[in-house]
């Protein structure tokens, strides 16, 4: 018989705050995103229901209904790979862009931010397991990029994302979440932002035991909290 929506995500507080007993960690520090990429309005809707606030979404063309009817209730995470010509779409909707990786991008957010007077927050992507399939920035360019982007000063850098290779042992997927959070390490101590970042967006269905106990800050959980209902 297949689980209900709270039964779930009582499920996946448990596993998180073991996840947070073994990594010396504090359950208050680590945020739920509920990926709803794949399911519905109603189980959208449910999900806000259920008290939890953070929603993401990687492709506005699935996303804008869900954002037209149940905008103001959720916090929203954009976490996909972001086209240039769809920040027009986004901007002032997702509080949080998980997916910046590149000049062009910093570039077309900062102006259209200016445009609307907000501020954006951003988390820059970073391929940390270097594969060539994913998007992100070369870790060892992190620091120059920063640098660069550094005169949008409507972009607020709190942090760092990566995706692991999925594995079926998520033991394996530990070194590239410790990457990201010795990277962000690094990177604080070189006091290349306004603010110290805060955050790390790592962490899936699969793996998100091993990313909290390394450092996660959001883990960006479908599948096992939400389900996956296929839309037409």
């Amino acid at each position: 018989m297949s689980s209900t929506l709270q039964e779930r995500i009582a499920e996946v507080s448990r596993r998180i705050e073991r996840a947070c007993v073994k990594g010396g960690r504090d359950t208050r520090d680590v945020k739920i995103i509920a990926v709803t990429k794949y399911v519905s309005l109603e189980t959208t809707s449910a999900v806000l229901a259920s008290g939890l606030r953070d929603i993401g979404e990687n492709r506005w063309q699935n996303a804008e209904s869900k954002w037209e009817a149940l905008g103001s209730q959720g916090i929203w995470h954009f976490i996909g790979h972001l086209q240039t010509n769809k920040v027009k779409d986004i901007i002032g909707k997702f509080q949080y862009i998980h997916s910046l990786d590149r000049l062009s991008l910093a570039r077309e957010l900062h102006r259209k931010a200016e445009v609307a007077g907000l501020d954006v927050n951003v988390l820059l992507q970073v391929n940390i397991s270097g594969e060539e399939t994913k998007f992100g920035l070369n870790p060892d360019g992190v620091p120059d990029f920063l640098q660069e982007i550094s005169k949008f000063d409507r972009l607020k850098v709190i942090g760092l994302m990566t995706m692991a290779p999925h594995e079926e042992d998520p033991e394996f997927t530990r070194p590239v979440f410790r990457g990201l959070r010795e990277l962000r390490d690094k990177l604080n101590g070189l006091g290349l932002t306004a603010e110290p970042m805060t955050e790390l967006s790592m962490g899936m269905s699969n793996d998100f035991e091993v990313a909290i106990e390394e450092g996660a800050t959001w883990v960006r959980l479908g599948t096992v909290l939400v389900g996956h209902e296929e839309e037409s």
